[in-house]
C-alpha cells in the first residue's frame, strides 16, 4: 500500500464539528438545531429570477469580478446602509460565498507566520482558513454575557505583533453586536500598530438590539479594512454560495487575481437572482429581523427552563449557552442532548482554541420553522438534568 504524504495544511485542517453534529440527526432522528441553515424556503422572487436567468442562458462564465449590475447594487447598498462610498468597478468583488471572500482576504494579506487576532468563541472556519495561508491565530477570549471589548483586553495582542484582526458582527456563535465604542477602539489600535481588519458581516441585517456598524465606516479604516459579506443568511440561500468583498482598489486588485484562479467566477445565473434580492425594499429586512427575534424568543426560555445559562443574542440566529449542567464537557453534552432529547446542537469546542483540553458550551441555531422550534422545545422539556 502506498504511503500518502500529506501537506501540513491538510493535516492541520480537521473535519467540521458542525457537520458532525448534523450527523447526530440521522443517527438518532434528532431535530437539527446545529447547522446554521434555514429549513424554510427562500423568497419566491429570488427563485423565479434564478429560473429565468437559466432559461435565458446565463449559464456560462460571468465577469470574474462579478456581474456589473450586481456590483453596482452592492455599492448602492454600501452607501445606503453602511454610509460608505464605494466604486463598483474597482472595489467590489463577487465571489463564491463569504467563505471564499474570507479566504482571498487572508491570502492577500497574510504571509507564513503572520499572526491574526481572533475573538473566542469564534466561527469555526477561521482556524482552517488561517491554516491554508500559514497564519498563526492570536486569541482573545471574551466573557459572557456582554462579551465586552476593552483596551486592557486588546492592546497586549496588538503589542505582541499582529498583521490583521478578524471582526465578526453580529457574531457567530455568541450573537454579539459590536458597539461603536468598541469599533473605534479597534480602529485606533489598528492605525497605531499598522494592522489590517477583515470584517465578517454576513449577519448584518439580523439584529435585535443595537445597530450594525461597519468598521470600514470608522475614521481611518477605509483603506485598511476588507469587508466580507454575502447573500446566504439574509435571503435563505446558503447553498447558492454567493458572497462579496469590498476593499480599497489596491487590495481589491490583489484579491481579484487570486479569486480568478481559484473559482473564476461566482455562479452566473444566481448573480441575476442576487440582484433581485438586492432590490427588496426595507420592509423585507425589517420583517426578517422580527421573524428571527420571535424564533429566538421561542427557544431561549426553553433553555433557561432546562437549567442552562443561555446568553440572549443581540444579533445573528444562534444562542450560546454553558453546557455543564448536561455533561462535563461540550462533546458529551451535545451527544447526550441528541440521544436523550433528540435535539442536535454544536459543541462549544467547535468555536474554541484547539489547544483547550476541556470546553463547556453549546450553540443552538433558531433559523428554523416555528414548528421545528416548537418540536425541539417540547423535546427539551422532557430531558431531566
Amino acid at each position: 500500500m502506498t504511503t500518502v504524504s500529506l501537506s501540513q495544511r491538510a493535516i492541520q485542517i480537521k473535519e467540521s464539528q458542525i457537520r458532525e453534529a448534523s450527523r447526530y440527526c440521522e443517527k438518532f432522528g434528532a431535530i437539527n438545531l446545529a447547522q446554521g441553515l434555514p429549513d424554510f424556503p427562500a423568497p419566491e422572487a429570488i427563485k423565479e429570477s434564478a429560473r429565468a436567468a437559466i432559461t435565458l442562458d446565463f449559464n456560462q462564465y460571468a465577469d470574474s469580478w462579478g456581474w456589473d449590475n450586481l456590483r453596482e447594487a452592492i455599492a448602492t447598498k454600501m452607501q445606503r446602509d453602511n454610509q460608505i462610498a464605494v466604486n463598483p468597478d474597482t472595489e467590489v468583488t463577487v465571489c463564491c460565498g463569504a467563505t471564499e471572500g474570507l479566504n482571498i482576504a487572508l491570502m492577500t494579506l497574510i504571509n507564513q507566520g503572520d499572526r491574526v487576532l481572533i475573538f473566542e468563541p469564534f466561527y469555526e472556519n477561521y482556524i482552517p482558513n488561517l491554516a491554508t495561508v500559514g497564519g498563526i491565530p492570536e486569541f482573545i477570549t471574551l466573557q459572557p454575557p456582554q462579551w465586552e471589548i476593552t483596551q486592557e483586553i486588546l492592546e497586549p495582542a496588538f503589542k505582541k505583533g499582529i498583521k490583521a484582526v478578524i471582526i465578526n458582527s453580529p457574531a457567530n456563535p455568541t450573537g454579539k453586536v459590536w458597539t461603536r465604542t468598541e469599533l473605534e477602539l479597534i480602529a485606533k489600535l489598528c492605525q497605531q500598530y499598522d494592522v489590517y481588519a477583515i470584517t465578517d458581516e454576513i449577519y448584518e441585517y439580523i439584529i435585535y438590539e443595537g445597530e450594525h456598524i461597519s468598521l470600514m465606516s470608522i475614521e481611518g479604516m477605509r483603506d485598511r479594512t476588507i469587508v466580507v459579506n454575502g447573500f446566504s443568511k439574509t435571503f435563505c440561500i446558503t447553498g447558492w454560495r454567493l458572497g462579496y468583498t469590498v476593499a480599497s482598489p489596491e487590495l481589491t486588485a490583489a484579491m481579484r487575481r487570486i479569486h480568478d484562479f481559484i473559482t473564476i467566477c461566482a455562479p452566473a445565473p444566481l448573480q441575476h437572482a442576487a440582484l433581485t434580492a438586492m432590490e427588496f425594499g426595507r420592509e423585507y429586512f425589517t420583517k426578517l429581523a422580527l421573524d428571527y427575534k420571535r424564533k429566538r424568543d421561542m427557544l431561549y426560555p426553553a433553555l433557561v427552563q432546562l437549567g442552562l445559562s443561555p446568553v440572549l443574542p443581540r444579533g445573528a440566529y444562534y444562542i450560546w449557552t454553558d453546557s455543564s449542567a448536561i455533561a462535563p464537557d461540550a462533546e458529551s453534552a451535545a451527544f447526550r442532548l441528541a440521544k436523550e432529547a433528540l435535539v442536535a446542537a454544536v459543541p462549544g469546542s467547535c468555536f474554541s482554541q484547539p489547544e483547550r483540553e476541556k470546553v463547556n458550551g453549546l450553540r443552538f441555531c433558531f433559523a428554523k420553522k416555528d414548528s421545528t422550534i416548537a418540536a425541539a422545545v417540547e423535546n427539551l422539556s422532557k430531558l431531566k438534568l
